[in-house]
């Protein structure tokens, strides 16, 4: 008999029946398109219809949701479901902006919050007027429908302003945040060919002012399409001169804004895979796509809706910017943030959510991971305004959800897994099910996603690559500079043609809930045992004399296998034999004999993405004897001479 696992969570009844995903079932049944009763019918029944019949469930989000959309008369919803190559809406127009600037009124659509103590708010009147003139000011420029305008920015309103503005005369958004290097950031940007800049002059971030003008200049000195650049005076309001226009001067007289529809598969923004092994690869998504794949995912996910107050704390380069975005076309108040998570203390996120009255906290799987291994005390914050709090970027440690189960145990703790990809997730939360510790409890809502083994068949219950086995609309309309589609076929659907695999080891469980073991190519697979390395970081991660880690499986020449633990000691500790041992002996206990490692190796430091995420394959690769500068782009490393340090440790 199979063991049911205990539930964290358990949703009460008024969340449920007040969610907006109770609302749709609702709406559903009164529409004809669900049957009498099926108000509340379980969420697996609801997410097979969503599957089964993709053109009832699409289109019945541009109804529910009344999206602006213009349909030919008789138009299908998907005219073709060929992936790649999937039509949506064929004939269709709308704009993405045209759905957020609806929403009117003196009620606040979007909250800058700065570490140093500044805040600042704009209504929605404000923002319709910034819009309007940024649009007004482009359009002088020339730019129009097809053209590309990047940015160079923190997570300011200013950059919300400019990709609305730039969705709002059809041409197309891309942006870096100012971390990056200016190379880093042309490697990125350059690819477009863009005719507008948009820079700040810094950032904050641990207590520190960045001034990056300088390496503004740089990047659009490497930028050679540019006609114009427009200067937004974070750190310095009067900050621009000679460089270009000035933001706050564009914005000063508030513009009508006036969208133009465009098709549905029309370029909306262009965001970038993590560029470790090459140059980025630019993924190019469509209007029509994101505005119903994230107001699906905000509300009947996240349970978002008018009035919520939204923050996930990201960079304008991380998809989660994009994803936070979204609740503008619900009429949701983002909240955004300039600094560091953990800075002054690393309880200042959650300081976030009290002092900001949040309903719902999105962040990383590390921060929670951090927040508890430090045990924050967090009953001291008033955080009776949150109903949820979302986890992405990496699996989040079984032990990492209950600590936070047990210290916020009315709060909706729902992780997800997704991608840049799609700009979305392919399994989240569901305000109508239980949360199990470790796992993620569904696919969402028009997801097609299975557990495959070797052969291409559906496993239940035992570790598969994740797949996708039909199209959702944020699939990517292309990747940029790909005129055949050769490399957008090779990135998903080389393995098994017409299948998306999306290069994660899953679970799925008989109950249908989602376990994430990492990504396929940096799972360890030792006697015929496969474990993802998420789980190996849930133990080392509990050790406090060490700081980070990183575990590669490494098959060698012979049929060999080596699998070593690098480990960076925390600051004033020291990772002697002992600390090894008990390592050693926690692996092996608590998770399989098997997955000790061969070797506890301690480095100086080890090599991340821009984005924080452990660079697996590429140590793999140096390991098995390719040059650093081959393994890895090093623009897109934060470290890259933390890579150098692998040449040595060949086997």
């Amino acid at each position: 008999m199979t063991t049911q696992p205990h539930p964290a969570w358990t949703p009460p009844a008024d969340l449920v029946e007040a969610s907006v995903l109770r609302d749709y079932q609702a709406w559903l049944v009164a529409r004809g398109l669900r049957p009498a009763g099926a108000e509340t019918e379980p969420y697996a029944d609801l997410h097979r219809w969503s599957v089964e019949r993709p053109e009832e469930f699409w289109g019945s989000l541009v109804d529910y949701f009344d999206v602006p959309l213009e349909r030919p008369p008789g138009a299908p919803v998907l005219g073709s479901r060929a992936m790649p190559g999937a039509q949506w809406f064929p004939g269709s127009t709308l704009n993405y902006a045209d759905v957020v600037l609806r929403h009117r009124g003196d009620g606040v659509a979007v909250v800058l919050v700065v570490e140093d103590g500044t805040r600042a708010e704009l209504t929605w009147e404000d923002l319709r007027g910034q819009v309007g003139a940024v649009a007004g000011w482009l359009r002088e420029q020339g730019v129009g429908p097809g053209d590309r305008v990047a940015g160079y920015l923190p997570n300011l309103p200013a950059a919300v302003v400019c990709f609305l503005a730039t969705a709002s005369l059809g041409a197309t958004w891309s942006a870096c945040s100012m971390e990056y290097s200016p190379a880093g950031a042309a490697d990125r940007l350059a690819q477009l060919d863009p005719v507008v800049l948009v820079t700040a002059d810094g950032y904050h971030f641990g207590g520190r002012r960045h001034d990056r003008t300088a390496e503004a200049d740089q990047l659009a000195a490497a930028l050679p399409s540019l006609r114009a650049r427009l200067l937004v005076g974070h750190l310095d309001p009067a900050a621009g001169g000679a460089r270009g226009a000035s933001y706050d001067e564009v914005v000063a007289t508030p513009v009508e804004p006036a969208p133009l529809p465009v098709p549905f598969d029309h370029p909306l923004w262009v965001l970038y895979s993590s560029g470790t092994t090459g140059r980025p690869k630019g993924i190019v998504h469509g209007h029509g796509g994101i505005v119903l794949e994230h107001l699906k995912w905000a509300a009947l996910h996240l349970d978002l809706r008018p009035g919520s107050r939204f923050h996930w704390f990201t960079t304008t380069s991380w998809m989660m910017w994009n994803a936070q975005v979204a609740g503008l076309l619900l009429g949701a108040t983002i909240v955004l943030y300039d600094g560091s998570p953990t800075w002054p203390a690393p309880d200042a996120t959650w300081r976030l959510a009290e002092a900001e009255r949040l309903t719902y906290l999105g962040t990383s799987a590390a921060y929670l991971a951090g927040s508890h291994k430090q045990d924050l005390d967090l009953a001291g914050l008033d955080l009776a305004s949150l109903v949820g709090v979302g986890s992405t970027g990496s699996p989040l440690p079984e032990s990492t959800a209950a600590w936070v189960n047990e210290r916020l145990p009315a709060v909706w703790l729902a992780s997800a897994t997704g991608g840049t990809d799609v700009c979305s997730a392919f399994a989240g939360g569901v305000a109508t099910l239980p949360a199990v510790p470790g796992e993620i409890q569904a696919p969402l809502l028009g997801v097609a996603l299975e557990s495959w083994d070797t052969e291409g068949r559906p496993v239940v219950g035992d570790v598969g690559e994740m797949v996708v086995t039909a199209p959702i609309p944020s699939m990517p309309v292309l990747f940029w500079d790909d005129p055949d589609g050769s490399r957008y076929a090779d990135a998903y659907f080389s393995t098994w043609p017409g299948v998306w695999r999306h290069g994660d080891f899953v679970t799925v469980t008989e109950r249908g809930s989602l376990v994430v073991h990492g990504r396929s190519d940096a799972t360890m697979n030792r006697y015929g045992v496969r474990m993802g390395s998420a789980e190996i970081y849930e133990v080392v991660d509990a050790f406090g004399e060490v700081a980070d880690s990183l575990v590669i499986g490494l098959e060698e020449p012979g049929g060999g296998y080596w699998m070593p633990l690098f480990v960076v000691a925390a600051p004033g500790a020291v990772v002697d034999d002992d600390v090894v041992a008990r390592l050693r002996a926690a692996i092996r206990t608590d998770l399989s004999p098997r997955h000790v490692p061969d070797d506890v190796v301690v480095v100086d430091r080890l090599p991340h993405t821009l984005t924080g995420k452990r660079m697996e394959v590429p140590v793999k690769r140096i390991l098995s004897g390719l040059p650093p500068e081959e393994a890895a782009n090093a623009k897109s490393v934060d470290d890259p001479t933390a890579l150098e340090q692998f040449v040595a440790l060949r086997r």
